[in-house]
């Protein structure tokens, strides 16, 4: 496991750490400090450059393309998170009963995981949301059914290498049953890596939402979101590069600081790493 004390002297992690908590405040109680709200038009103000009424300037209906990015964070990072998660949770499950049964049950899992990675995720992803709609719970999941393969996979193989361990031997002779010693002894013991895929899971899950955004298949107008944006500052680019360019830059902020935050989970949870720490 990662204790705090340790983190704290990773400073890559804690870097990251700073910058993914910044990024959360600002998206969580930025809308709310501002004086334009998200859907708020000013038509006297229409592709108005940056200033100080408006930071980040103005799109095409005069909104504050600020207070669009926060809020649209808001709703990206949320359904980014959500499908992690989601995948996370549904992925580990299904990794742990296949690595620890084996057999028939590892061949029949394992073979839909291989189907499912057998689809470019962009692809797989685009294919869901034009078969079951465009809902936000349709993002979440078909964000999470690209992820789920990779999360099953990482916790098979490492409950492959800990189930014939002294302390797993030991449960089954005191006759814990399966899904008792899967959830108390392998869990906690498998976790560190799974957390590690999950945060660098969470920066291409904000890519695939806001590329489906941009594309009109993610989150539909008039809900903000960050590929949303994107996709309208493409259009005035040459005349309003600034909403474009901010959104856009607000997406590369927040994946720098999960990105360093991954890299420092992983050189503590990697032996080799840690020992050069």
């Amino acid at each position: 496991m990662i204790s705090f004390r340790r983190f704290m002297q990773n400073g890559t992690g804690v870097i990251g750490l700073l910058i993914v908590l910044i990024v959360a405040l600002a998206v969580l109680i930025g809308p709310a400090l501002l004086a334009h709200g998200p859907d708020d038009m000013d038509f006297m103000a229409i592709l108005a450059p940056p200033s100080l009424s408006h930071p980040f300037g103005t799109d095409s209906f005069g909104r504050d393309v600020l207070s669009r990015v926060l809020m649209g964070g808001r709703v990206s990072l949320g359904i980014s998170l959500s499908s992690i998660l989601l995948a996370a949770v549904l992925g580990s499950a299904v990794g742990i009963l296949s690595g620890y049964h084996m057999g028939w049950t590892d061949g029949v899992l394992m073979r839909v995981m291989d189907l499912l990675f057998s689809f470019p995720s962009f692809i797989l992803a685009m294919l869901l949301m034009v078969l079951f709609g465009f809902s936000s719970i349709n993002i979440i999941a078909a964000i999470a059914l690209v992820y789920l393969p990779i999360f099953a996979r990482i916790a098979r193989n490492t409950t492959l290498l800990i189930r014939e361990e002294p302390f797993i031997q030991a449960s089954r002779l005191m006759g814990r049953r399966p899904s008792a010693i899967m959830l108390t002894e392998i869990l906690p013991n498998i976790s560190a890596p799974i957390l590690v895929q999950a945060s660098v899971g969470f920066a291409f899950a904000i890519i695939l939402e806001a590329g489906l955004s941009f594309i009109g298949l993610g989150v539909q107008p008039p809900t903000p979101s960050l590929g949303g944006i994107m996709s309208d500052g493409r259009e005035y680019f040459s005349r309003a590069p600034w909403v474009l360019t901010m959104s856009g830059m607000s997406i590369s902020i927040a994946l720098l600081g999960i990105n360093l935050l991954g890299d420092g989970l992983r050189d503590l949870t990697d032996p080799k790493l840690r020992e050069r720490t």
